[in-house]
């Protein structure tokens, strides 16, 4: 649990990941675009929502539950999770999970992402991470592509707080094909946890915005 209070309770220190399509440069701590990890080989059911399906997005692998991973997963109608982007209503789908591999199924593998890793990059302070470009911020605070505060209101009255964000602004020039669109219209995507001074639980899309 090093540095878990700098970089999730007093939000001083945060981590900054970044993606890359070739070997990693440090230890791969996830990946993004690709398939969806084994461990929803045999749950599409819990993933699906009647007749609305869902991309895989990313998996990254807990920093302080290295057995455990984080994976979201994003409705396949754009306009579903536009018109659903904030908690309690976010229509985008964070789980927790135990750490597996890539599964062989391309049933939720996303048409327009080509699989990166996912690395880490540097543990640093908060301040130095607001005019840096990164993929994934994991603690600290949330670089806002809106500083507005009724995004995170109910988040903060249920107590959630803030854990990480994808930021799309951190994409190499590799992971999108041809001619696709951002998911997030070149805006990032943020996810809020319940957090206690030893544990983290419940990870929940907060919000996205873009510019």
């Amino acid at each position: 649990m090093k540095n878990y209070a700098n970089i999730l309770a007093e939000h001083k220190d945060c981590i900054l990941y970044e993606a890359g399509r070739g070997p990693s440069t440090g230890q791969s701590t996830g990946w993004i675009g690709g398939n969806a990890p084994a461990y929803f080989d045999d749950k599409a059911d819990a993933i699906q929502e009647g007749d609305l399906g869902y991309y895989f997005y990313l998996s990254l692998i807990h920093p302080f539950k290295p057995a455990s991973m984080i994976s979201i997963f994003i409705p396949n109608d754009y306009e579903k999770y536009v018109e659903h982007n904030q908690y309690p209503d976010c229509s985008i789908k964070v789980m927790e999970h135990p750490m597996t591999g890539e599964s062989l199924s391309d049933h939720f593998a996303h048409p327009d992402l080509i699989k990166h890793l996912i690395s880490h990059r540097e543990t640093c302070s908060d301040l130095h991470s607001m005019d840096q470009s990164f993929l994934i911020k994991f603690g600290g605070s949330p670089r806002l592509v809106q500083d507005e505060a009724y995004y995170s209101a109910k988040l903060r009255e249920e107590g959630f707080s803030f854990l990480f964000q994808v930021d799309e602004d951190g994409y190499p020039e590799t992971l999108l094909r041809e001619d696709s669109s951002y998911p997030f219209g070149f805006g990032a995507l943020y996810i809020y946890a319940n957090i206690t001074p030893n544990d983290v639980q419940d990870p929940v899309a907060g919000f996205w915005q873009f510019s």
